[in-house]
């Protein structure tokens, strides 16, 4: 325990930068709630990488606190990050909009950020990608790629609009396309994930879709090991194995905190619900498998770019 508050201690104090200026708007200082790691290379990481970005925009003091799994756990964070100045808070996750919830009325002067959940309250904003036109080119990459017609989607939500969008993409391209989509019910349930992948390698899905940031490294392991392929889930996840990842439905969350803070700055960031895509800079597709065709490749841009402008997917 006293080696867990040391490590804890030390991670403020190093990205606390002592002395420095704050910035001339409404932001003073940051705060960055986890329920697991920074360290697991996806999910965890890219809210890192936003709240680095955001230390770098506005020269501020930034803080963050991992492990953050029950309300108990973040109120007492909450408090700490409010005796240490900071006004506002990233709960990177969709757990922390309910806890936020509760929390936010004791503290007027915090604004609260959280994830895929319901913001209520004048100084709670919810975070949404919209994400199912990435979904949908992901599943346009997978069906041109299959050669066994059989898709498999490992999802962590029925509520995940990117799967939807998949399977939407996947049939488009080819009607005679077959997606078995499966839910593990948790972000990183890693074993479980792992299970209901080796079911659908047995019935012939040669290419995955883990659309699920805690267990999709070790699916793309499983799959490399198969000589199968993968679309990408998050990150862009090509440096995992160029020829296994046919691309990736990238969630640039870095560079949607840093424009939530910069609309917080401002004074003009939004309470309630707000939802962001491909248009606004925050969603993209990954790079692509030398696997994948340069033809196709160039119609996947054709067709992206079109969405950029115009909001319309091929099958509008």
């Amino acid at each position: 325990m006293l080696k867990r508050f040391g490590l804890i201690l030390f991670s403020l104090l190093l990205l606390g930068g002592c002395g420095q200026p704050l910035a001339t708007g409404k932001i003073e200082k940051v705060g960055l709630l986890v329920p697991e790691t920074i360290n697991d290379q996806v999910w965890g990481t890219e809210g890192y990488r936003g709240l680095l970005r955001i230390q770098s925009r506005f020269n501020i003091d930034v803080f963050y606190k991992e492990g953050m799994k029950s309300e108990a756990l973040v109120e007492a964070a909450v408090k700490e990050f409010d005796d240490n100045g900071v006004n506002l808070i990233y709960g990177h996750g969709n757990e922390y909009a309910e806890y936020f919830n509760h929390i936010s009325e004791k503290y007027p002067d915090i604004h609260f950020i959280s994830f895929n959940g319901d913001a209520k309250n004048e100084n709670t904003t919810s975070l949404n990608f919209d994400a199912y036109a990435m979904g949908f080119f992901g599943g346009m990459v997978a069906a041109h790629m299959t050669q066994s017609n059989h898709l498999g989607v490992i999802a962590a939500f029925e509520w995940q609009p990117e799967v939807e969008g998949f399977y939407e993409g996947a049939t488009f391209y080819n009607n005679d396309t077959e997606v078995e989509i499966h839910y593990v019910g948790h972000w990183d349930h890693d074993e479980k994930a792992l299970e209901i992948l080796d079911r659908l390698l047995s019935r012939g899905a040669d290419v995955i879709y883990p659309a699920g940031d805690g267990y999709n490294i070790p699916i793309i392991e499983r799959v490399k090991e198969k000589g199968l392929f993968v679309i990408g889930y998050v990150s862009d996840q090509s440096d995992l194995g160029e020829s296994t990842v046919l691309t990736s439905t990238v969630q640039h969350v870095d560079v949607l905190y840093e424009l939530v803070a910069s609309k917080y700055n401002e004074e003009n960031l939004e309470p309630g619900n707000l939802y962001f895509d491909i248009p606004d800079g925050v969603i993209s597709l990954g790079e692509f498998s030398p696997n994948v065709d340069p033809e196709f490749r160039e119609v996947m841009h054709q067709h992206m770019n079109t969405y950029k402008a115009t909001g319309k997917l091929p099958n509008e």
